[in-house]
């Protein structure tokens, strides 16, 4: 890849956060000082504020999913660094209703560190603050992996059905129950034929030979345990669903949303592309994607690479994510 367009690498997060805010401002404010992203329209109905956050780097996770029906605010950390306690409170505090607010979190150390200390603080002054924890990637998903599975694609599933669970209504309790729930319903695996390119560097963060291909790299640019020859999409492909379809206990009939993520650096010709030979080896095992996302929804810089997530969905899943909702990047049904 060439250079980063930047004023210099260390403004790059400031910057973005900037143009991002004014070109969303019918729908999001950025507070530069506190340092996170407010949805201007919640729901009226919202009890239960919900507040997500991490390393900047995946665009557009997080802040492109605050908005009506969705976050209610996104704490953005450096890129691929988790945000500090102080902005999670912050946002927290200016966004929780009389339920409470909901952390949305992905199974980092950091994340979990930041927004631990940060419900503490809340706590303190008597504001009720539950967590959900998103860990739906397979390729970490092993004894020998102590912290468990990292949390990738998942999230914007997590926090579209949240949102639409938390516009109803919904307690703090039920709330933390319901994203539990879908949470343990995700798993996700993620492919590059080549890494992301450092901001700072202007490197790669690790090299690849050529028509060598990694089998499950995560999105802050870790390397996987497995490195594969060149192969078609589609053997690859059959590959990551069985991976996928067998930590879900995936059965026939099994109803499904599809997320094909674009990992920063993929064509929307392959992505669609993947999309067809996943849809079809879904159809040879009887589950059906019922619904189907595909697109950049949570990156890694310039990563050449893309995720699979599968949801295994019921009737209740699929009602909160066909509820409208009207966050800059979602582009599902609109509010």
């Amino acid at each position: 890849m060439g250079l980063y367009f930047v004023n210099a690498a260390d403004e790059l997060v400031g910057d973005a956060l900037a143009g991002f805010a004014r070109a969303h401002a019918d729908r999001v404010r950025w507070d530069e000082r506190d340092g996170y992203v407010q949805a201007l329209k919640p729901a009226p109905t919202r009890r239960v504020g919900l507040v997500s956050g991490g390393g900047s780097g995946h665009e557009p996770l997080h802040t492109g999913y605050v908005g009506t029906g969705m976050l209610d605010a996104a704490c953005p950390g450096r890129v691929f660094a988790s945000p500090h306690n102080r902005q999670i409170f912050a946002a927290s505090r200016a966004v929780a209703g009389d339920g409470g607010v909901l952390h949305v979190v992905k199974n980092y150390t950091g994340d979990k560190i930041n927004f631990g200390i940060a419900a503490e603080r809340l706590a303190r002054e008597g504001i009720a603050c539950g967590r959900v924890l998103v860990d739906d990637d397979v390729a970490t998903e092993s004894d020998e992996v102590a912290t468990g599975r990292r949390g990738t694609g998942a999230t914007v599933l997590v926090e579209k059905i949240l949102g639409a669970a938390a516009d109803t209504g919904m307690g703090l309790a039920e709330l933390v129950e319901l994203g539990t729930d879908v949470a343990g319903r995700c798993r996700s695996l993620a492919v590059a034929s080549g890494a992301h390119t450092s901001p700072a560097t202007g490197r790669p963060a690790f090299d690849l030979p050529p028509g060598a291909i990694e089998y499950g790299v995560g999105i802050h640019g870790e390397r996987a345990r497995r490195t594969l020859a060149e192969r078609s999409l589609r053997d690859l492909a059959e590959d990551m669903v069985g991976s996928l379809a067998d930590s879900l206990d995936l059965g026939p009939r099994a109803r499904v949303v599809l997320l094909v993520n674009g990992l920063g650096g993929v064509t929307r010709l392959e992505l669609y592309a993947v999309l067809g030979e996943v849809a079809r080896l879904l159809d040879k095992r009887g589950a059906t994607p019922v619904r189907t996302l595909v697109g950049d929804y949570v990156t890694a810089l310039d990563m050449r690479g893309f995720s699979l997530t599968l949801l295994a969905a019921d009737d209740a899943t699929l009602g909160y994510y066909d509820a409208p909702a009207a966050a800059p990047a979602w582009c599902g049904r609109a509010g």
